[in-house]
């Protein structure tokens, strides 16, 4: 029996409902909302609206109107990022960061926008002072992830948010390995844009991701095309959420989506975080034990999310997830997980790291049959 140990790259297995739904949509939908005044048109656009307003709920949005669909946090990112920032203006951001907000901040220097990058410590912590003392007077937006893709380093959200509406800053916050396992609240922790993939922790399928975009925030669109709406004039319309969704909408995915959403509000997110959390103080006390294993994670559970990266001395992080994969039916992620600054940040670059990140739908039994792989190849 194969054990699935990915869940930051992607969460599986999903919940029944969300496949149930994604089937519903392309067996009984079929097309896309505001394509059609039929009634498979009709529902799509009920079923798209019905997702939005589960989004907002799960993230205290208090107008769903502001929840924009995209295919991915990356493409939201990039819309966060690009769809504010000009020549001139500087951002704060860390040395955590994965490439879906590093490669668009890059992009952004190249026209003209200066970026500050705050290090982390050993295990990924960024202190919100020295965020702090990196603002200027030309600070246009602090821009940071909610918890480290590599090391499972929980960021202080709500001391960043408070400085940064303090300071008239934007707050873009990625919470790609936090969203559906840890509370995040828009309006508490003072956050102007959110950035969500629907495939990880919101159960939804590949191909969804959200954008949240505070009211007073105003963002330039990406793409610019057909909307299901305000068909007569040639310039894209001014209302959201259709200002941001040009094209042909995701359905099938979106309906999956809203199936996770609802799964995550009738489990609880206090029980999700708390059986993940459970897993993660199985594996890294597994870990311990096992001679030469180095970890990457806070020790502090309040500090750490649902992913832990080790190395082993003497032993090429791809070796071990190789024999994890071909000896033991364990899939793990090794190598640089697409943020070569936070491996740069904790000492494991250019090998990387082998990452290990156990779900709502793993057991402890699943860590104990790894912690036994992993103690027989080492």
């Amino acid at each position: 029996m194969s054990i699935y140990l990915d869940n930051a790259a992607t969460t599986f297995p999903k919940p029944e409902q969300v496949y149930q739904a994604v089937d519903h949509a392309l067996r009984r939908i079929g097309v896309g909302p505001g394509r059609g005044s039929y009634r498979q048109g009709l529902a799509a656009s009920r079923m798209v609206f019905e997702a939005r307003e589960a989004v907002a709920g799960l993230f205290g949005i208090r107008d769903s109107s502001r929840v924009i669909f995209t295919h991915s946090a990356t493409e939201s990112l990039n819309l966060a990022v690009n769809g504010l920032l000009q020549q001139g203006d500087h951002v704060v951001s860390t040395t955590m960061e994965h490439n879906s907000l590093v490669r668009p901040l890059h992009l952004a220097e190249k026209m003209g926008v200066e970026v500050t990058w705050v290090p982390g410590d050993s295990c990924g912590l960024v202190d919100w002072k020295e965020i702090g003392a990196a603002i200027r007077k030309d600070t246009r937006m602090v821009a940071l992830s909610h918890c480290s893709n590599v090391t499972g380093a929980l960021q202080p959200i709500e001391e960043i948010g408070a400085m940064t509406r303090k300071s008239g800053i934007m707050f873009l916050l990625d919470v790609a390995q936090s969203a559906g396992a840890i509370p995040i609240d828009v309006n508490a922790m003072k956050i102007d844009l959110l950035a969500v993939p629907g495939h990880k922790g919101l159960f939804g399928p590949q191909g969804t991701g959200i954008l949240y975009v505070a009211e007073g925030v105003e963002l330039r669109p990406l793409i610019v095309g057909g909307t299901g709406g305000f068909s007569s004039a040639a310039e894209q319309p001014e209302t959201l959420p259709e200002r941001f969704e040009s094209g042909t909408m995701n359905t099938p995915g979106i309906a999956g989506l809203k199936a996770g959403v609802e799964f995550i509000m009738s489990t609880g997110i206090g029980s999700i975080r708390g059986k993940e959390g459970l897993l993660v103080t199985q594996l890294l006390d597994g870990l311990g034990d096992i001679p030469g294993v180095v970890t990457y994670s806070p020790r502090s559970e309040e500090l750490r999310g649902g992913v832990v990266s080790f190395t082993v001395t003497g032993h090429d992080p791809a070796e071990i997830g190789f024999r994890l994969d071909s000896e033991f039916d364990i899939a793990v992620r090794v190598g640089l997980h697409c943020a070569p600054g936070a491996h740069r940040t904790i000492g494991t670059f250019p090998g990387g790291a082998v990452r290990v990140s156990p779900g709502y739908f793993n057991s402890g039994q699943d860590i104990e049959m790894f912690l036994r792989a992993l103690r027989s190849i080492v």
